[in-house]
C-alpha cells in the first residue's frame, strides 16, 4: 500500500510572514477577502494587522467574527451564508483552531453544495472539489490547522464532536509569524503547546506512523519540549519554536493520524467545553502509560527528544516511565492541571466512553482498546 502524504501548496515562517498575504493574493488576482476570526482576534489588535496589509493592495473585505471556541454546526451554517452574501472569492482565517475549522468547513461546502448538511462532513467526506482558497493566519500555537487536512465540528445537539478529514480542505497558503501568537496569554499558550505536543507524540506511535511522519514527529517533540516554557513566560524565542513545533507537528499528524487521548479529549469538549489543549494535556501521560506495551522502543526517542539524558543506557522499564515524566513534567511547569477531577462526572463517564470509542482518532491507536478500558482511563484521572 502506498503512504500518501499532502502538505500546504506554500507557507511562510518568521516575524512578519504576514506581510506576504499581499504579493500572493495579489498573484493569484483574488478580489475579496471574507475574514473569519474570533472576537479576540480584534480586541487584541491582530484583525487590524491583517487588514493593515489588505489596505496595500485595496483589497476589499467582509468579516464574521461570530465563531465559538468549539464551532457549531450552526456557527458554520452562519458563516456560509455570509459568505454568500458576501461576493468574496477567498477566505482569510486569524486565530487557534475554531476560525480555522469554521473557515474549512464554509470553504467546503461553498465549493460542494450537496454537502450543505454540516454532519454529512464527518469522517472522510468524498468531496469532489478543492476548497474556497484559504489563506491561514494562526494566532494560536498548537492546533496546526494550517497545514492540516482535518477539522472539528461541534454538534451541540448531540453533545459531540465531528471530526472531519478532507485532502480537499488543506489552506492553499500558511502565514506562520510568531509575532501574531504574543498576545496568547500564558494559560492559552500552555494549552495549545501541550496540545502540540500531544499531535506530535501520538502522531509518532500511531498505527500509521512510517518513517516520513516519524521524521517529523521526532523533530517537533524536541522544538516544543524546548520552546514551551519559554513561550508562556513570552520570550521571543519561545515563541517563535513554538510556532515552528506545531506546524512541523502537524505536517506529521495531518497524514497518519492521532489516538486515543484526542478521541477521549474530542467528548470532554462537546460536553463540558473543555479546552481543547487542557483535555489533551491532561489525559496524554496515563494514555501514554495505558499505550507503553504497544510502542516498541519509540518510549526511547521520546524521552531523548524531550531531553532525558542517558536513554540509550536505559532498561525498557526506565525509557517508558522517564517519556511520561518528562511529559507530566513540561505539563506540570506550565501549570496544567494534573486531573479531571474539576471537569468530569462520574455519571457521565458511559457517556463520555462510547463517544471516545465512536471518535474518528481512536482506531489510529497503537493499542485496541474497548469501552471498559475507556471507562477506566477517565475514572483513574477523576
Amino acid at each position: 500500500m502506498a503512504n500518501r502524504f499532502v502538505l500546504n501548496e506554500t507557507s511562510y515562517h518568521g516575524a512578519g510572514a504576514i506581510k506576504e498575504i499581499a504579493p500572493e493574493a495579489k498573484k493569484r488576482h483574488f478580489k475579496k477577502a471574507f475574514i473569519c476570526s474570533g472576537p479576540t482576534v480584534a480586541k487584541h489588535g491582530l484583525l487590524q494587522k491583517i487588514l493593515d496589509v489588505l489596505a496595500t493592495i485595496d483589497m476589499p473585505y467582509e468579516t464574521f467574527t461570530d465563531i465559538k471556541p468549539n464551532p457549531t454546526i450552526e456557527n458554520v451554517q452562519a458563516a456560509v451564508e455570509a459568505y454568500k452574501k458576501s461576493g468574496a472569492d477567498f477566505i482569510i482565517a486569524i486565530g487557534g483552531g475554531s476560525p480555522m475549522d469554521t473557515a474549512k468547513a464554509v470553504g467546503i461546502i461553498i465549493n460542494n453544495p450537496e454537502f450543505a448538511d454540516v454532519r454529512s462532513l464527518e469522517g472522510v467526506a468524498p468531496t469532489q472539489n478543492k476548497s474556497v482558497p484559504i489563506f491561514a493566519v494562526p494566532t494560536t500555537a498548537g492546533t496546526a490547522s494550517e497545514v492540516t487536512i482535518n477539522y472539528v465540528i461541534t454538534d451541540a445537539e448531540k453533545d459531540r464532536k465531528m471530526v472531519c478529514v478532507d485532502t480537499n480542505d488543506i489552506p492553499v497558503v500558511a502565514f506562520v509569524d510568531p509575532d501574531m501568537m504574543s498576545t496568547m496569554p500564558k494559560g492559552l499558550t500552555a494549552a495549545t503547546g501541550m496540545d502540540a505536543l500531544t499531535h506530535a507524540i501520538e502522531g509518532y506511535i500511531t498505527a500509521g506512523a512510517w518513517e516520513l511522519s516519524d521524521m517529523f514527529h521526532l523533530k517537533a517533540i524536541e522544538i516544543i519540549s524546548r520552546s514551551l516554557r519559554g513561550a508562556v513566560d513570552n520570550t521571543p524565542e519561545g515563541r517563535e519554536g513554538m510556532a515552528l513545533g506545531q506546524y512541523v507537528a502537524g505536517m506529521g499528524f495531518s497524514n497518519v493520524g492521532l489516538g486515543l487521548v484526542h478521541s477521549m479529549a474530542h467528548p470532554l469538549g462537546a460536553l463540558y467545553d473543555t479546552p481543547h489543549g487542557v483535555a489533551n494535556a491532561i489525559l496524554l501521560p496515563t494514555v501514554m502509560e495505558w499505550n507503553a506495551d504497544a510502542t516498541g522502543e519509540k518510549y526511547r526517542d521520546i524521552a531523548k527528544a524531550m531531553g532525558v539524558e542517558g536513554t540509550e543506557k536505559m532498561s525498557q522499564e526506565e525509557y517508558r516511565k522517564a517519556a511520561v515524566d518528562a511529559v507530566k513534567k513540561l505539563s506540570a511547569d506550565v501549570n496544567i492541571p494534573a486531573d479531571l477531577k474539576d471537569i468530569v462526572k462520574e455519571e457521565d463517564i458511559p457517556f463520555l466512553a462510547q463517544s471516545a470509542y465512536d471518535d474518528a482518532c481512536r482506531p489510529g491507536n497503537p493499542k485496541e482498546p474497548t469501552i471498559e478500558d475507556i471507562k477506566k482511563l477517565y475514572k483513574s484521572l477523576i
